[in-house]
């Protein structure tokens, strides 16, 4: 069987990359988005439980920063479907060398690259263009109860984000700025 994807690893451990290999010929191009039985070793007996869909209209829009707390912490693998982002990955995990080190990747439908993000990981990304289509893989079903999040212009996390911030929704821009004496989460 021929390998449909490619996993680059990134400064942060655990965060990686992931090149999707499409298929293409006269008629047009065939591109697997998840395959559990090629990306078994990534998925590390985790399951898919969800699968979102998001449309953010307006470029420089932020969306996040997201994560669960356990026991409803989460895997997500991000890819765009549609237009272009900036999305970026926090580590939160307690006792990690990289806590509150951010990664961000420039994710479009041409360049077929998808951002794996473990537990203990906030998300979140800013669209590049208007009318942005994301496809995010969850293994664990949203838990309102557990949600958290970190606001997006945090200056502890220092996320250069490439536009100015158009929008960002009340719940978003509600998020407490971290105080010194965050030490991380249990992931």
């Amino acid at each position: 069987m021929t390998a449909r994807f490619e996993t680059l690893d990134t400064a942060i451990a655990g965060l990686k990359v992931i090149l999707r290999k499409p298929v293409a010929d006269e008629r047009g191009r065939l591109e697997r988005l998840f395959c559990a039985q090629e990306l078994g070793a990534l998925m590390a007996g985790r399951t898919i439980a969800q699968v979102n869909h998001t449309v953010t209209a307006r470029a420089g829009t932020v969306r996040g920063m997201h994560f669960q707390h356990a026991p409803h912490a989460e895997l997500k693998i991000v890819t765009c479907l549609r237009g272009e982002v900036f999305d970026v990955a926090v580590d939160l995990r307690r006792d990690s060398p990289t806590l509150l080190r951010w990664h961000g990747e420039v994710l479009r439908p041409d360049n077929q690259k998808a951002l794996l993000i473990p537990e203990g990981f906030a998300h979140g990304f800013q669209a590049l263009s208007d009318d942005c289509e994301l496809l995010y893989f969850h293994s664990a079903a949203y838990a309102p109860e557990a949600e958290g999040g970190l606001h997006p212009g945090d200056p502890r996390l220092a996320i250069r984000w490439p536009r100015a911030v158009a929008a960002l929704s009340p719940r978003d821009a509600a998020h407490r700025l971290l105080g010194a004496d965050f030490r991380g989460i249990a992931a």
